[in-house]
């Protein structure tokens, strides 16, 4: 919690190593993630996601009030399914 009662939001953004697949739905993930998650705001960094890099989404999701901004790393399976890696980085404003 932080002064004055409020939660403290939580920001995520998940590194994407490699290309995604053609037929990947980016905001059917972007949802799953953020219900699995937690996080208040989700951004997902692909080769063609709009964020050139994980400072760019960092930036994106300060501006957005987030608090707590956790990086994780996300890879495509053969079979086209984005997996989370378990390791987190946890950023600071």
């Amino acid at each position: 919690m932080l002064k004055g009662g409020e939660a403290m939001k939580t920001g995520l953004i998940v590194y994407v190593v490699g290309r995604e697949p053609v037929e990947w739905d980016g905001n059917s993930q972007l949802k799953t993630i953020k219900q699995t998650s937690r996080a208040d705001l989700v951004e997902i960094i692909t080769e063609t996601s709009g964020h050139f890099d994980i400072l760019d989404a960092w930036l994106f999701l300060l501006t957005r009030g987030m608090k707590r901004i956790v990086c994780i790393i996300g890879e495509f399976t053969p079979n086209g399914n984005l997996n989370l890696k378990e390791r987190k980085l946890c950023l600071c404003g």
